[in-house]
């Protein structure tokens, strides 16, 4: 598996960058016409002061010379770059004998060395929906934590639980004016809603509501004893439904520390902000002033005293690295925070804090629905239970329609289901905005979830008509897979633990979705073109091998972006 390694060791004798840097150039042709591995020449240019093409050729002059690693077929030029083709045999046997050796770890890395990497993702509201807005930072976030987790490093999941602001205000005022404890008890989150909405709309008429709304938080501010209750009830509901939502998504959290929990740690900020002479009266707020970097200064108090997100958000990154010493802190948010994380990140640069460029905000596009954008006040909605369990509903019925006869269909329909909109919001950039719609979530047909959990599926209906278990034997003929239908499949299983690396320091669990997707189709090609059980025993057996080892690296990878691995479909 170390084929680049070899490589960059045999290329390095003959020009002047080093075995790190000649590794890094290396890429993968389009085309496995053009080779298995390419190094292009545009780099040396400069130093060996000729053009790339003339570097290429000499250098597969020189190496065909020197001598290759005997894994190597041939090297060729084509134009700037130097293409090396692998021994189809000797590409075999070194991807499946790891994929033996490792199993599910297939791709893992000791990167991390038991560091530990914080990550901020979904940070539900109390008191509001979790709707489909949300999904895309849950399940970017929980992808982030496993693919870590899998390089090594020791993942800390945070939910920074919306849990303190004046709306907790505003909702106290609409309980007691309209709302009714047998109800809300009842309807829990979207009673809750039905409330802040309407709270929002007599607003518009009556100000004197924001006064009272204002008068109630500040009584959740000084302890009193019914806006606590109050305030602890509401939370207590939030996460009874959220935690229905988690536990279909198969996602848990090693802290829910909230805004509040930040509460008694602020005053410690603030101070040795004024100690370091960062803290500046502006209009009577007190800002620091970040001109000087291009930004609008971050307000740390405002001028009636109160503290800011930014305030609460400065004090948690203090106590994440106090707590847990992170190598990276990342933060899964929407990019419509990018300015504010700038903000913290520089204002935590400037207290003298070197940890701060471990600090990354992982941004994505917003998500809207068809006929607008999200939200709260008005009410527009999606709640994100009810899309994930009209996806299951959809995928019982299919399953009905076509494997009638399946055993626990409700649990295969549950993973593929949910899997469908996991895989939906994880096989693109992050960066993209989405509009969401039904029809696209949870379509079944062409790169989606459903097509790759069959694919693990089928995987398991061969081995299981061929009475063979689930363990790549250690001795085969690796001859038998020499033919491009068998080698397309050795190349995407090869590539997976790229990826997997790549979504790590990208930040992008698109890249393990697209490495997945390629074996896939890589896979179902080889199905339908070569048959596996019922050849001669040494092609059989070499088959099926490589039907153990797509299996496995599908489990892995599924695995890694959160969805489930059916054996049965």
């Amino acid at each position: 598996m170390d084929f680049i390694t070899q490589l960059a060791a045999a290329l390095g004798a003959h020009c002047g960058m080093s075995e790190h840097e000649l590794i890094e150039t290396f890429t993968t042709p389009p085309d496995s016409k053009m080779g298995d591995f390419a190094f292009p020449c545009f780099k040396l240019a400069k130093s060996m002061k000729r053009p790339p093409p003339v570097i290429a050729q000499k250098l597969c002059a020189a190496l065909e010379t020197s001598g290759l690693p005997a894994f190597v077929e041939r090297v060729e030029s084509a134009g700037p770059y130097l293409n090396f083709f692998i021994r189809p045999a000797r590409y075999a046997s070194a991807v499946l004998d790891e994929i033996r050796q490792s199993g599910g770890r297939y791709g893992t890395a000791n990167t991390g060395g038991g560091r530990n990497v914080c990550i901020d993702y979904s940070s539900i509201n109390i008191a509001k929906p979790f709707h489909i807005g949300h999904l895309s930072s849950t399940v970017i976030g929980h992808a982030l934590y496993r693919i870590f987790n899998h390089l090594g490093y020791h993942s800390v999941g945070i939910n920074h639980l919306g849990d303190w602001g004046t709306q907790f205000g505003k909702l106290i005022v609409a309980y007691q004016k309209w709302g009714d404890e047998k109800a809300v008890n009842e309807g829990s989150v979207r009673v809750l809603l039905d409330l802040y909405v309407r709270y929002h709309e007599q607003a518009k008429t009556d100000a004197g509501l924001n006064d009272e709304a204002r008068a109630w938080f500040k009584r959740i501010e000084d302890d009193d004893p019914e806006a606590i209750r109050l305030f602890n009830w509401f939370k207590e509901l939030t996460l009874n439904d959220v935690g229905r939502v988690y536990d279909m998504l198969g996602i848990t959290f090693d802290s829910y520390a909230g805004e509040s929990f930040y509460n008694d740690k602020m005053d410690r900020v603030i101070e040795e902000l004024k100690a370091k002479n960062l803290l500046k009266l502006d209009k009577g707020a007190y800002i620091v002033d970040l001109e000087e970097y291009n930004m609008p200064p971050c307000i740390v108090l405002r001028s009636d005293g109160a503290t800011l997100y930014a305030t609460r958000d400065l004090a948690a990154a203090i106590y994440r690295k106090e707590t847990y010493d992170f190598a990276k802190s990342l933060y899964v948010v929407a990019y419509q925070q990018d300015l504010h994380f700038r903000q913290i990140f520089k204002v935590l640069e400037l207290m003298g804090y070197e940890w701060a460029r471990d600090c990354v905000h992982v941004s994505f596009g917003m998500v809207s629905v068809q006929d607008g954008t999200l939200s709260t006040r008005k009410g527009k909605v999606m709640f994100l239970e009810d899309v994930l369990n009209a996806s299951v509903e959809k995928t019982i019925a299919i399953m009905q329609e076509k494997s009638a006869e399946l055993e626990n269909k409700k649990t295969a329909a549950k993973e593929v289901g949910v899997g469908a909109l996991i895989w939906n919001t994880l096989y693109n950039s992050r960066i993209k905005d989405v509009v969401f719609s039904y029809d696209k979530a949870l379509n079944f047909e062409g790169e989606t979830g459903p097509y790759v959990q069959y694919t693990h599926a089928r995987c398991c209906a061969v081995m299981r008509r061929a009475g063979a278990g689930d363990e790549i034997p250690a001795a085969l003929d690796y001859e038998k897979l020499a033919d491009e239908a068998a080698m397309r499949v050795v190349r995407a299983l090869f590539a997976f633990p790229r990826a997997v690396r790549d979504a790590a320091e990208k930040y992008e669990p698109y890249i393990v979705s697209r490495a997945v997707m390629a074996l896939c189709q890589a896979y179902n090609k080889f199905y339908y073109d070569c048959r596996i059980v019922g050849e001669e025993p040494a092609l059989e057996k070499s088959r099926l091998a490589l039907t153990a080892a797509v299996k496995t690296v599908l489990e892995t990878g599924l695995y890694l972006l959160g969805l489930g691995a059916p054996a049965r479909m």
